[in-house]
């Protein structure tokens, strides 16, 4: 399996596999009426219900049969983000927000001096025509901003400054 373009799913935070996109879009699902879908796989046959979406952080909700399952879908970008360690867990502090990969500066969304809490969007990085939004891993103050909208960065590249 490729695992550049595998996506990675974690159903409930104990099971987790990978799904080829080929393999994701050959699934046997129909949508029945809003939020509610039929599924058939391996013989089998549920009943899903929608109940939440988050896109943006890549989390559904579902409850299949009865059953309710929280699943999370990592793409190759946010796989590639927890790979360089960008993702800080725990009560690490980042001050630094580096280029998880090369792009274009689309938009900065904070200045010098402002505060950001976590989760912030910080700034748009347009990379292989996807709009990336890269978010504040935790609360701050922006010490630095060391790129310009427009300007092209390199994996790794020093964005912001923190502290």
């Amino acid at each position: 399996m490729d695992n550049k373009e595998a996506f990675e799913v974690d159903i409930n935070g104990q099971h987790k596999f990978e799904v080829l996109p080929a393999d994701a879009g050959n699934l046997d699902m129909i949508s029945e009426q809003d939020g509610h879908f039929h599924i058939l796989h391996n013989g089998h046959s549920w009943h899903a219900e929608l109940e939440y979406a988050d896109f943006q952080a890549r989390q559904l909700v579902f409850r299949i049969n009865g059953n309710k399952y929280t699943v999370h879908i990592a793409d190759q970008y946010e796989q590639l983000v927890r790979q360089l360690g960008l993702h800080l867990g725990g009560h690490q502090k980042q001050n630094t927000v580096k280029a998880p990969m090369p792009g274009l500066v689309l938009n900065i969304l904070v200045s010098p001096g402002q505060m950001v809490q976590k989760g912030d969007p910080l700034l748009i990085l347009e990379a292989m025509k996807m709009e990336n939004v890269l978010k504040a891993a935790g609360e701050g103050q922006v010490k630095a901003v060391k790129v310009q909208q427009g300007m092209a960065v390199d994996k790794g590249q020093l964005l912001l400054e923190m502290e």
